[in-house]
């Protein structure tokens, strides 16, 4: 394996204002030194504004418009939690279409704490965790909630919080790198 196993992939990040920004920047770091090409996709137009602890936090430009964007330029999807960006993604159509292609295309996806109910009917029948705020709605959506704190089903890596995080970048890196090393095979 080579140290930088993810050069050629591309990545999406599903944000808006309000996500939890280590959930963001943690993997980004991680996926970075493997190689892989990083975008932050939005809603927001220009910028979005991290949430950091108690406050908000550092301002990130926006790569591609949510609208624009489609699954198939993408190799991976990665959604980081804070209720204040869910609850807006939630509302936007075009995050039910980004991320139910994904899935269907048995792309990875990588969703922290209560960015997990956007998977929404996708999560139908999948083994997941997320933050114990969202396990109703899931369960609700068919999916088979775990209280672990990070979750592998197949290609989805779902995980409860900041409490998880290390290990969420270690399995998402492990997912991530099994698929980029899967494609290049077949």
């Amino acid at each position: 394996m080579t140290d930088q196993p993810l050069a050629g992939k591309s990545i999406a990040i599903l944000v808006s204002s309000g996500f939890e920004e280590l959930e963001m920047t943690e993997p980004q770091r991680a996926l970075l030194k493997l190689g892989a090409s990083l975008k932050i996709v939005s809603p927001d137009p220009g910028l979005v504004n991290g949430w950091h602890g108690q406050a908000w936090g550092h301002y990130f430009p926006i790569d591609v418009s949510i609208g624009s964007m489609l699954a198939a330029d993408y190799d991976m999807l990665l959604i980081p939690g804070g209720a204040r960006h869910v609850n807006k993604l939630k509302d936007n159509p075009h995050t039910k279409r980004i991320v139910g292609s994904f899935v269907d295309g048995q792309k990875p996806v990588a969703v922290i704490d209560d960015g997990v109910v956007l998977l929404g009917a996708k999560a139908k029948g999948r083994r997941i965790t997320s933050s114990e705020g969202v396990r109703a709605e899931l369960e609700a959506a068919g999916a088979r909630w775990s209280d672990e704190p990070v979750v592998v089903d197949d290609t989805i890596v779902t995980a409860k919080g900041h409490e998880a995080l290390d290990t969420f970048v270690a399995e998402l890196v492990r997912v991530f790198t099994d698929y980029a090393e899967m494609k290049r095979a077949a």
